[in-house]
Formats: C-alpha cells, sequence, structure tokens
C-alpha cells in the first residue's frame, strides 16, 4: 500500500482514484440503507424477499442491457413490479405467504435465464451478479444518492407506523395504522434498495448485506433502536474493509464485502460466548 502525504496529513492511495472514489460514496450510502431496511425485514421474517427480488432485478438488468436502457432504471421498474406482487400474492395465500416468494422467485429466475442467453453483453451482466466498484459511474451516484436519500427519509417519517407493522400488523390496525399502504410502500423501498445496490454488491449477494449485519447487531443490541443504529454500524464497517480489500487483492467487491459482514458476525458471537463463558 502506497501512502502519500507528509506532516500536514496522510493520504491512502485509494481515494486517488476517481473510481474508488465514487465506489466508497455509493458503498456507504448502499451500507447504511441495506442494514436499515434489513432490520425491518428480519424482524418480520420476510428476509426471503430481499434475496427474490435480487434475482428479479437480475432480469431487470439483462432486460436493460438488451433494450440500451440504463440496466439500474429496468432493474428498479421490474423490482417493483415483482415487489407489488409479491404483495398481492401474500392476501392470495395468507396461511402460506412464502409461497408468494417462491412463484416470482421462479418467475424472475426463468426470465433472466432466458433473457441473459439473448444478450451479446455477458460481461456487462457479469458485473450486475457479483458487483463491480471499476464501473460505478457518475449516473450510477446521480441515482444512489438521491433515493438512498429518499428510502432513509420515507423510513424516519414512517418510523412508528413500520415499528407497528414490524411487531404485531392487527394491533396497527386497530390505533390507526394504514397497515395496507405502509406494508406496499416498504415493499417498495426493499425492490429500491436491492436495485440501487446491485452495482456495487451484486444481485446475488445484496441480499446478504440486508440481513448479516442486522445478524450481527441481534447478538448485542438491546432495543429496536439499538438495533438498528449496531446494524448501520456493522454494514458501514463491512463495506468499507471489504472495498480496502477488493482495491488492494483486486477480488469482487461483493464477496469481500460479504464476508467481511460475516467475519463482523462471527466476531460479535465469538466475543457474546466469550462474555457468557467467564460469567
Amino acid at each position: 500500500m502506497t501512502i502519500l502525504g507528509g506532516e500536514n496529513g496522510i493520504m491512502l492511495e485509494i481515494f486517488t482514484y476517481s473510481f474508488m472514489q465514487r465506489a466508497f460514496i455509493a458503498g456507504n450510502i448502499i451500507a447504511v440503507i441495506c442494514p436499515l431496511i434489513g432490520v425491518f425485514l428480519v424482524l418480520k421474517r420476510l428476509s426471503l424477499i430481499g434475496n427474490t427480488l435480487s434475482h428479479v432485478a437480475l432480469a431487470g438488468v439483462a432486460l436493460g442491457i438488451i433494450l440500451g436502457v440504463y440496466p439500474v432504471y429496468m432493474a428498479l421498474l421490474i423490482s417493483v413490479i415483482a415487489a407489488l406482487g409479491i404483495e398481492k400474492l401474500r392476501k392470495n395465500y395468507q396461511d402460506y405467504a412464502e409461497l408468494s416468494l417462491s412463484i416470482i422467485l421462479a418467475t424472475g429466475l426463468g426470465v433472466a435465464t432466458v433473457l441473459i442467453s439473448l444478450s451479446n453483453n455477458s460481461s456487462g451482466i457479469f458485473s450486475y451478479l457479483f458487483g463491480s466498484i471499476s464501473l460505478v459511474t457518475r449516473q450510477d451516484l446521480l441515482t444512489i444518492i438521491p433515493l438512498g436519500v429518499i428510502i432513509v427519509g420515507v423510513i424516519f417519517t414512517f418510523y412508528y407506523g413500520f415499528f407497528f407493522l414490524t411487531f404485531n400488523e392487527g394491533e396497527a390496525k386497530l390505533v390507526g395504522v394504514p397497515v395496507t399502504l405502509l406494508n406496499l410502500l416498504f415493499i417498495i423501498l426493499v425492490a429500491i434498495t436491492i436495485s440501487i445496490s446491485m452495482r456495487i454488491i451484486g444481485g446475488l449477494l445484496v441480499s446478504s448485506l440486508l440481513t448479516l449485519p442486522v445478524a450481527a447487531s441481534l447478538q448485542v443490541a438491546k432495543s429496536f433502536k439499538e438495533t438498528i443504529i449496531y446494524s448501520v454500524i456493522f454494514g458501514l464497517l463491512a463495506v468499507n474493509v471489504g472495498l480496502f480489500i477488493s482495491f488492494y487483492q483486486d477480488l469482487a467487491p461483493g464477496g469481500t464485502i460479504i464476508l467481511s459482514s460475516v467475519s463482523c458476525l462471527l466476531i460479535v458471537i465469538g466475543y457474546q460466548s466469550f462474555k457468557q463463558f467467564n460469567l
């Protein structure tokens, strides 16, 4: 690693590259919104929605590449449609809610497989499968930054409504929470989060960033707010460590970020086990 600068400051070589500057900006936004959304998903026992929509979003990416449209925009469109489909099917199969995920997942994978086979730009699709820091563009930032701000804003605006929905939809209805509207809004936020995270994390791995920081947080948090705070901290740690490792070891960013998140989880579990052993 090359160190630049003198007594007035030290600047890591990694930040002298414009593509890495873009990657860190996008990565840190994603590191906040993924765990933030993930807390509600995990506690609602709907973490598989992230896995379903991430695979559906790949169909949008492939379609965008084939049509010559910015892939993230198409992934957003397809993911939102799929998210609304999940919510509709959940109502149709109330006693078998997980069946809605299987239906959408199967459909999304089938469409994605066909579209990928029709595309002549397999390398472009590959970058969305596993993530790429060198291909993060200014257009990506112009998409990720405002949508990231909107997601955070919506979560905090409707925080108490989402809080009620997370633990008891029945009681939420009784106190006047617009359950149907907030459920639709939330699942759209999930779809947007997954779509804009694909450039850095990759479609096959993005669902892990929704859940792993939350899993680590649940080991140490003592309240709902603490769970959110710790989840975001673990997310930021995983993304930044992963990007550093990816740059200096020339590895796929999605994989290094997820392995960093797994490492955080294992360290937290080990620390908690150590504490219990010594009590």
